[in-house]
């Protein structure tokens, strides 16, 4: 008995390692060699290619393509339709296998629909990317980007929330009530 759900449309590849709670749903691929933690969400119409490693509690929405190179640590939130990449120059007439990009995605950070995050960058914890952003950099952890190329817009506590700061540099979440202070450029919780 399986201890993941997988709707019959789904292709499950062998070789693949799928955590207990986890649903795969209609029409999603998932490659041989990829981890899928414990309680994750795979949308339909998902690609999750070779060696992708999916850390607990991510939940992956519909036309996600996660490519070799990627990996999202516990709680991420993947948009519709968000993308990663994994070479920097792709051309389809050179393999180019070898020069795949890393690219982490920190705990809790949330990726919007239709952003597309470019190799080799990481996206720090707690961070969100808003809808159709392109990255092209490391984000620092709690930060908001926006925008093609996207720019840093702000910072959000872990709940999600934009962040607004008083005088002494201090925010505090108007959902869970913890503070924040903006130091040197880094955001840290403060309780």
């Amino acid at each position: 008995m399986n201890e993941y759900v997988a709707h019959p449309t789904a292709i499950i590849d062998e070789g693949c390692r799928i955590g207990e709670g986890s649903h795969i749903w209609h029409f999603s691929h998932i490659m041989s060699g990829c981890t899928i933690g414990k309680n994750c969400n795979i949308g339909q119409n998902v690609v999750v290619s070779p060696d992708v490693v999916l850390g607990n509690n991510v939940k992956v929405q519909n036309n996600v393509s996660i490519y070799t190179g990627v990996t999202c640590e516990d709680d991420v939130f993947l948009g519709p339709s968000c993308v990663f990449t994994n070479v920097v120059n792709p051309r389809s007439f050179i393999n180019r296998k070898s020069e795949f990009k890393k690219t982490r995605i920190g705990k809790g950070a949330s990726i919007g629909a239709n952003a597309t995050i470019i190799c080799g960058n990481d996206i720090g914890e707690y961070a969100l990317i808003g809808a159709g952003a392109v990255v092209t950099k490391n984000v620092p952890p709690y930060s908001l980007w926006t925008g093609n190329p996207a720019k840093q817009t702000g910072w959000v506590s872990e709940y999600g929330h934009k962040l607004q700061f008083d005088d002494s540099g201090t925010a505090v979440c108007p959902e869970s009530n913890v503070k924040y202070q903006l130091q040197n450029n880094q955001l840290i919780k403060i309780g």
